[in-house]
């Protein structure tokens, strides 16, 4: 098995000053430019796990890079170019303070929330009586905070204007933006076979215009479910297979670690990362229809510095 990028550390003419993420490495090139680097590093829980996953990071950057395209008719979005299977070149933006999450069927930390009693997501009221993995009669948004540091919080949309996060008019687009895009990524999933169960987006401004950034419909950012065992499965009250990293966090919750506070991460063995990275490779297979070309990871590094030099000549 190839070995897993953990951190990039580069220094880039113009560089302003480097963000090392849960996932990626974000060089700013002089305010104008974002040299996004998706490394192999995995989180769950808002925590970095101690192994990365080979051939996670160029997956995730190829994924977000197709749907990028595919979706630029609805909304503009921040890539300007992929000049390397783990980066992506895009314009400088100023973030919103929010991920706009949105779910087509109650599932996941949803799905957990309703469990313990709860019957408002983010403020959006839902009925008593529904099952694990059940369909919403229609997509609903629940935004989070986004944190530089440790937990995203569950927020309404009427708190995020309340506290100033975004204004009404902003948040109206967003959310527009994000329907618009949640029913391209579910048309495009059906396409494959595949169920877009739910996902986030994440949105930032240059003067006036906003733009979708970051990544879009990948396994870190979205869920996918296999349309044909769906409804016998639902039907059966048995788990749907999914293709998402929801596998991850249910094996580290077997094995006792949710993120809190005194927990600690389970130990990854080679098995187990090799098979986070069979499932990476399969949903790339699956969402794009495509072949998984591994690209060598011999002197990865100098490949990867060499091909953004390139790029910013």
């Amino acid at each position: 098995m190839s070995e897993a990028i953990i951190r990039t550390d580069f220094e880039f003419p113009k560089q302003k000053d480097v963000y090392h993420g849960k996932v990626r490495d974000v060089y700013n090139i002089d305010d104008e430019l974002l040299v996004m680097v998706a490394s192999d590093r995995i989180s769950a829980f808002d925590v970095v796990l101690p192994k990365g996953i080979p051939f996670k990071g160029q997956v995730l950057n190829q994924i977000a890079e197709k749907f990028l395209d595919a979706t630029s008719d609805i909304v503009p979005n921040w890539k300007i170019a992929s000049p390397d299977p783990m980066v992506t070149i895009g314009k400088y933006c100023n973030p919103f303070p929010v991920e706009m999450i949105i779910r087509g069927y109650l599932t996941g930390s949803s799905w957990r929330t309703y469990k313990s009693g709860a019957r408002d997501i983010c403020g959006v009221p839902v009925p008593d009586g529904l099952k694990e993995h059940q369909r919403f009669p229609e997509p609903i948004v629940t935004p989070t905070t986004k944190a530089t540091e440790g937990h995203d919080e569950d927020i309404s949309k009427e708190e995020i204007i309340k506290q100033g996060l975004v204004s009404p008019e902003d948040y109206a687009q967003l959310e527009d933006f994000t329907i618009k895009l949640f029913q391209r990524g579910t048309e495009i999933a059906a396409e494959k076979g595949l169920i877009l169960v739910d996902t986030k987006y994440e949105f930032g401004k240059i003067g006036d215009q906003i733009y979708l950034i970051d990544e879009i419909h990948t396994p870190d950012s979205s869920r996918y479910f296999y349309a044909d065992e769906y409804e016998e499965r639902f039907a059966k009250g048995e788990q749907q297979k999914q293709l998402s990293k929801e596998f991850v966090r249910e094996w580290l919750m077997e094995n006792g670690f949710q993120g809190k506070e005194g927990q600690d991460v389970p130990e990854m063995n080679e098995s187990f990362v090799n098979s986070v990275s069979e499932r990476y490779i399969e949903l790339y297979e699956q969402v794009t229809g495509e072949k998984f070309i591994k690209v060598p990871a011999d002197s990865v590094h100098e490949r990867i510095e060499t091909n953004i030099n390139n790029y910013l000549k």
